[in-house]
């Protein structure tokens, strides 16, 4: 069975494992078509992803076709095509106890703590394994980058015609807006970049972007007739964003850590209690988001079509990969094709 391995920073290595073993009871064999890039993978391959051991296979955005399933397992059957959930919970500690088993106290993320999904075929719980009957299996790969975004909106109950700030447009930064969007939200997108700016405007149709500068916070008044956003999404994972990002919400508002780094977050706490600010983080996404993705892309509520920029089969990736971790080369998602 063909498998990638990223080795070390830097290296990802083709080589040959072990056939995948039967499932048991309460699991699945699946075989993978897709799996999307994402910035984990490419945090991972320069050597700056938080939680990580090499050698590992990356990957966790996958379109897989269940192969068989273990006896005794319900609500799977083979043949289904499936996104996956990729989060490991332990369902016994006081967050899974709680309905928050994205948080999980034994949390093992595919492709992070364990290994993921670059490989031509694994076994993993089947409750992990969301059934669509009509997407592809591109679509499919995209569910989990679509779910991070939902659950972040979600965790700021987002209102209508609330203004809301999104602070990186990347895949993350982009769902995030999508489903800001959908709530009804007027949404501004900072990014230094000025060129994925322009595609959040035309692409994307956000109506307002700023490109990040030291006249940021007078233009956030300036939009919201002074106020400043009620809602300020981080999808950067950059310390002096973060920091930064406290001094463009609104008093009474919120701030959301989406994006995370190895580090430590300071921030002047008198500013903080004056505007007594709610403070965020979110972290991966729960069952019921992947339903609700599931859902709005087979009723066409959700355009995938914009997504996938780049897309290579398994064998060209060791070559490809460092292509695709460069900004000018405008990668927003690229896909690797397995099957």
């Amino acid at each position: 069975m063909k498998a990638l391995v990223l080795e070390e920073p830097g290296r990802l290595r083709l080589s040959e494992r072990p056939q995948a073993p039967s499932p048991q009871q309460g699991e699945a064999l699946v075989r993978v078509h897709r799996v999307g890039v994402c910035g984990t993978d490419i945090h991972a391959y320069a050597g700056k992803q938080p939680f990580f051991e090499y050698p590992r296979l990356i990957g966790h955005e996958l379109g897989v076709e269940v192969l068989e399933v273990g006896p005794d397992t319900q609500g799977i059957q083979m043949g289904d095509h499936c996104a996956v959930e990729p989060y490991l919970n332990c369902e016994k500690c006081i967050a899974c106890r709680r309905g928050k088993g994205n948080c999980c106290a034994q949390m093992k993320v595919m492709g992070v703590h364990i290994d993921g999904g670059l490989r031509e075929q694994f076994v993993l719980p089947a409750r992990k394994l969301h059934v669509s009957p009509t997407l592809s299996f591109d679509q499919l790969a995209l569910v989990e980058t679509l779910a991070i975004g939902a659950h972040a909106v979600a965790r700021a109950q987002v209102e209508r015609d609330e203004w809301v700030v999104v602070i990186g447009a990347g895949p993350i930064g982009l769902g995030v807006m999508q489903f800001a969007k959908q709530a009804g939200a007027h949404v501004i997108a900072l990014d230094v970049n000025a060129e994925r700016l322009q595609f959040c405007r035309e692409v994307w149709n956000i109506e307002h972007t700023i490109v990040v500068s030291d006249a940021t916070l007078e233009e956030l008044r300036a939009l919201t007739d002074g106020d400043l956003p009620t809602v300020v999404f981080d999808a950067t994972g950059h310390p002096a964003s973060m920091k930064g990002a406290f001094e463009f919400v609104a008093p009474g508002g919120r701030l959301v850590f989406v994006g995370l780094f190895q580090g430590e977050v300071s921030f002047f706490d008198p500013d903080f209690h004056r505007k007594e600010m709610t403070l965020l983080a979110t972290r991966n996404a729960l069952p019921q988001d992947f339903k609700n993705i599931l859902g709005w892309m087979e009723n066409g509520e959700i355009d995938t079509s914009p997504w996938i920029t780049h897309r290579a089969p398994l064998h060209e990736v060791p070559e490809t990969f460092e292509s695709w971790t460069n900004p000018r080369n405008g990668v927003l998602k690229a896909m690797i094709e397995l099957a």
